[in-house]
């Protein structure tokens, strides 16, 4: 009988590939385990095996697979189950998940490597001048990769030069595979087993005395040994005993010592033993009450709780009844900033139990913590990580927890698969039978609208811990300020004055500005000409602290320039504000206090939010400007003020949450100020201090807010009131993409009439030298999602048969807000 296995890979593929595998393999392995597998002509892929059978695909020969990686599997079913079930709802494949879900490590890398043929002499004549170069090359070189070969000949496209060699037998292609993940081995030594015995060993004393060095570092090895009663590591030998790594090398090299290697974690909880979690006030325990009831009645419930109410203790306690039923609890956050600070508070309950995954660690941790959830180790019972941790191999989830639920970040954008980790989080917790709790202050309407249908569980909690007041939120009218000449640079009088009075208290300050860089916009004076980014439709943003004029969509950037790129005039001026320009406003009006920044430019590294967020915690930075980071979930018990520069930017922008945004991102700020017995203040600068969304915020009133905006939804047909799929065409021809965007709208009306808009140019119609063409597709709550999916794949693959449109890009984004 013969045996073949389907194999997802991470290539974006409609359907799995089969492979042939022998009966022997057949009963070796397991659906989840990787294989690596040829495809194409000469690529070599990890793929991840889906199932295994009996059946022969029709219309090709199966080929028989490289190799089995694993022995046991590394993508459990709970976790195949959930792949497909991203793939059919957001409407992508299989291998777009998997390259999502697992971490590089994982995936194995194929590379051509190019051998000279030794088989074969080849006369230098017989060769022409760029196929010598490489032949040249290789007399020195055992092998070469195909970048290198662009390097030496200076072009893009080798490909014809090595086919040439290939034909004149000059070279031989080989696959070489790696695997990328390496495990940590830290090495340690002990006495060599020859000198087990007591008289031995004074020999070897005696020995050594010629050596102090030498006796010294053993004399450490003795007391570092029987202080400890633990392995002795190389590092800390050399460090107790005050000598370089290479006295110990020759103690390994004389036989004295021995060393050997352990394979090691490398992330490591260093923590003391745990504390007990905080007694919950009145209302927190009335909070955490209602919650367990609501779980009786619903799989997911809702904690509506203002800024500061102390939602994280509540969360600790239903953590540790899970805890208790030995089940593992996924905690979801949507910013890398709001686990530094969690971990440490977390840990301080659970000490080595909390495992953390995000994108800022490196491939080799992420790849361990996965190992560690795999099997279901009692170092990650807690998973804290962003959005990419719900897709981790969990074997007994009991809670999910999703906090700050309403947060734009933990849906995915690019590239596929388009997920949002909340609602995938519900779905995951589906499987296990386990509870959902989604935590906010500020909850999206589509949250919100669900406990008013019942669908979820709603407790609210309407008092900040230990009573402290909700800040007092004022309005700044930009507009008089400016026309009774009452700013300096950015800042209104207002402002000033309570940043001065605020500070001399001892109290810190937090201005929030959601826009990075210096200026988004420099124009000349005189002709009126604005640096543009050569691949995007944007201008160049300046940043003064690289003197760079920057694109934040293409990454493009040139130094800033002395003179008009247009006219030669240098009387250039700097029109809009970010936060760097903010900053050293501040310094000027503020000499005698610290001031730090907090946005993309300034927490790249790995330990970026940290340094920024401990500084502010310890009173380093009395002044802390920010983006939108500022404004997550952070708890700083100093803040007295937070400053909103403009907030009229968020509330004119072009999007049908503009509104509903703007009051979640005001509140979340102002949330941030007072979170002790001082009651905090807040000032907003606008131009508009009559918006009605302003007005909601100022007065922290959610129900008006949610009111309004759900009467406008119903009104214009969006969400939740109806379904939203946006289709997005890309192609660098401007003509293509707006031919192939029209075409595909006419075919979406013939089925859904006028529920579709478009084709339209979103505002930024070009970036990365793609032009982008959006159509959008409304569907009523009556008309079947599955029904509506199915007919858009088809016209999607009717599109993509056309020739002239196979080169556009097509992305379709399910929930795309």
């Amino acid at each position: 009988m013969l045996y073949f296995i389907d194999v997802i890979i991470p290539v974006p593929l409609q359907k799995l590939f089969t492979y042939r595998i022998t009966s022997a393999e057949a009963e070796f392995l397991k659906p989840g385990m990787r294989v690596a597998v040829p495809f194409g002509k000469t690529k070599i892929y990890t793929g991840i095996v889906h199932h295994i059978h009996n059946n022969a695909p029709t219309a090709y020969e199966a080929k028989d697979i490289e190799q089995i990686l694993d022995d046991t599997p590394i993508v459990n079913s709970w976790q195949l189950k959930l792949w497909q079930w991203i793939a059919d709802y957001y409407m992508c494949t299989l291998g777009d998940v998997m390259r999502a879900s697992l971490p590089s490590g994982f995936i194995l890398e194929s590379e051509t490597l190019i051998v000279k043929n030794n088989a074969k002499d080849i006369k230098d004549s017989d060769l022409e001048d760029d196929e010598f170069l490489i032949y040249e090359a290789l007399h020195h070189q055992s092998s070469l990769k195909i970048q290198d070969i662009s390097n030496i000949l200076d072009k893009k496209h080798v490909l014809p030069v090595l086919n040439r060699l290939i034909a004149k037998d000059a070279i031989t292609l080989q696959e070489d595979i790696y695997e990328t993940y390496k495990p940590k081995l830290v090495r340690y030594v002990k006495l060599h087993t020859t000198y087990n015995s007591e008289e031995q060993l004074h020999k070897l004393l005696d020995d050594l005395s010629r050596a102090p060095k030498q006796r010294e570092v053993v004399m450490t090895f003795f007391s570092l040994s029987a202080q400890t009663k633990k392995p002795v590591k190389v590092t800390d030998l050399a460090k107790a005993s005050d000598t370089s790594s290479s006295i110990i090398k020759t103690l390994i090299d004389k036989d004295i010592l021995e060393e050997y290697f352990i394979q090691t974690d490398r992330i490591q909880y260093q923590g003391e033993e745990n504390e007990d979690s905080k007694h919950l006030n009145d209302y927190q325990a009335a909070a955490l009450e209602e919650i367990k009831t609501s779980f009786e009645s619903h799989e997911v419930s809702l904690l509506h709780g203002v800024t500061s109410s102390g939602k994280t203790e509540i969360y600790v306690k239903l953590i540790e009844d899970t805890l208790k039923e030995g089940k593992q609890v996924l905690y979801l956050l949507p910013e890398i900033a709001l686990t530094t600070q969690l971990i440490s508070r977390l840990q301080e309950y659970f000490g080595e139990q909390v495992a953390v995954y995000h994108s800022k660690y490196s491939t080799h941790e992420r790849v361990e913590v996965w190992n560690n959830i795999l099997g279901d180790k009692s170092k990650a019972r807690i998973i804290l990580g962003a959005r990419s941790a719900v897709l981790l191999p969990f074997s007994h989830l009991g809670l999910i927890i999703v906090d700050e639920e309403h947060e734009q970040s933990f849906k995915q954008f690019d590239p596929a698969p388009r997920y949002h980790a909340r609602d995938t989080a519900i779905v995951l917790a589906s499987f296990f039978k386990a509870k959902t709790l989604l935590g906010s202050a500020t909850p999206s309407l589509e949250s919100y609208n669900n406990t008013q249908q019942n669908k979820y569980g709603l407790v609210e909690l309407n008092y900040r811990y230990n009573n402290v007041l909700m800040p007092d939120i004022s309005l700044v009218d930009l507009k008089d300020k400016y026309k009774r000449k009452r700013m300096k640079g950015h800042f209104s009088d207002t402002l000033i004055e309570e940043m001065a009075e605020t500070l001399h208290e001892g109290f810190q300050v937090i201005l929030f500005q959601n826009r990075r860089g210096f200026s988004p916009v420099i124009s000349c004076q005189t002709c009126g000409h604005s640096p543009q980014c050569p691949n995007c439709d944007v201008s160049l943003t300046f940043h003064q602290y690289r003197n760079q004029l920057r694109c934040h969509y293409c990454g493009y950037a040139m130094a800033m320039q002395n003179s008009c790129m247009a006219c030669g005039s240098p009387d250039l001026d700097n029109k809009g504000f970010g936060t760097e320009q903010i900053e050293a406003e501040v310094k000027e009006l503020f000499p005698d206090f610290k001031v730090g920044r907090m946005d993309l430019d300034t927490t790249r590294g790995k330990h970026g939010y940290e340094k920024i967020i401990t500084a502010l915690e310890q009173q380093e930075i009395d002044i802390l400007v920010g983006t939108q980071m500022v404004t997550k979930g952070l708890d700083f018990r100093n803040v007295k003020l937070v400053g909103v520069l403009n907030a009229d930017n968020m509330l004119n922008f072009p999007d049908f949450r503009a509104h509903e945004r703007s009051f979640q991102l005001l509140l979340q700020v102002a949330g941030r100020a007072g979170r002790t017995k001082e009651r905090g203040k807040v000032l907003i600068q606008t131009y508009n201090p009559y918006h009605t969304i302003l007005q909601q915020v100022s007065t922290n009133n959610y129900a008006a807010m949610y009111k309004d905006q759900m009467e406008e939804r119903y009104t214009f047909k969006y969400p939740p009131i109806y379904r939203q799929i946006k289709i997005t065409l890309k192609h660098k021809d401007y003509n293509r993409v707006e031919t192939g965007a029209i075409w595909y709208a006419k075919s979406l009306r013939q089925l859904f009439g006028n529920y579709v808009l478009g084709p339209e140019s979103p505002a930024i119609s070009r970036i990365r030298n793609q032009y982008h063409k959006n159509i959008l597709i409304k569907i009523p709550k009556e008309q079947s999602l599955q029904r509506t999916k199915e007919a858009i794949i088809k016209i999607n693959n009717s599109f993509l048969s056309i020739k002239d449109f196979r080169v556009v890009k097509v992305n379709l984004n399910v929930d795309n807000f």
